[in-house]
């Protein structure tokens, strides 16, 4: 009687075991997906964040672009793009920028205004850095007569 107690002992510990072995490994599957899809993010790398208009002519063309990359590994969507002055407007993509498309952000600075100039843009968007300053600078000349 004593082996029968035995063996059935040891089959319940063998069950056991395989039991929390499976519950550890399906624990850790599921941790692996779930860190897996909070590390999903956008990542928006511009080429300049900086924009030097130079001196320029008054009522000179006050557009210029910003070109991005998505880098990250999830899409992007810009949900608005502030200004430091109604001078600036800027032009942004309304669609989700996916992971390895690029885009642009177009601002046109009013050169009507003479004289020098430093302006924010701050891109608000899902990105991982959450907003993001870009600058524009640079001086407008007088009109010459």
């Amino acid at each position: 009687m004593n082996s029968i107690t035995f063996k059935n002992k040891t089959a319940k510990s063998i069950l056991n075991l395989a039991a929390l072995s499976i519950c550890l490994f399906l624990g850790h599957i599921m941790f692996a997906q779930t860190d897996t899809a909070t590390e999903a993010q956008g990542e928006l790398s511009f080429e300049n964040e900086t924009i030097d208009y130079g001196v320029i002519a008054h009522n000179a063309d006050g557009e210029r672009t910003f070109k991005f990359e998505n880098t990250g590994n999830a899409p992007i969507v810009i949900s608005k793009v502030k200004t430091s002055c109604g001078c600036t407007v800027p032009t942004y993509p309304k669609q989700a920028i996916l992971p390895g498309e690029k885009g642009e952000i177009k601002v046109h600075y009013a050169t009507n205004r003479v004289g020098v100039f430093s302006k924010t843009l701050t891109v608000m968007s899902n990105a991982a850095e959450g907003n993001k300053a870009l600058k524009i600078k640079g001086e407008v000349l007088k009109e010459v007569q």
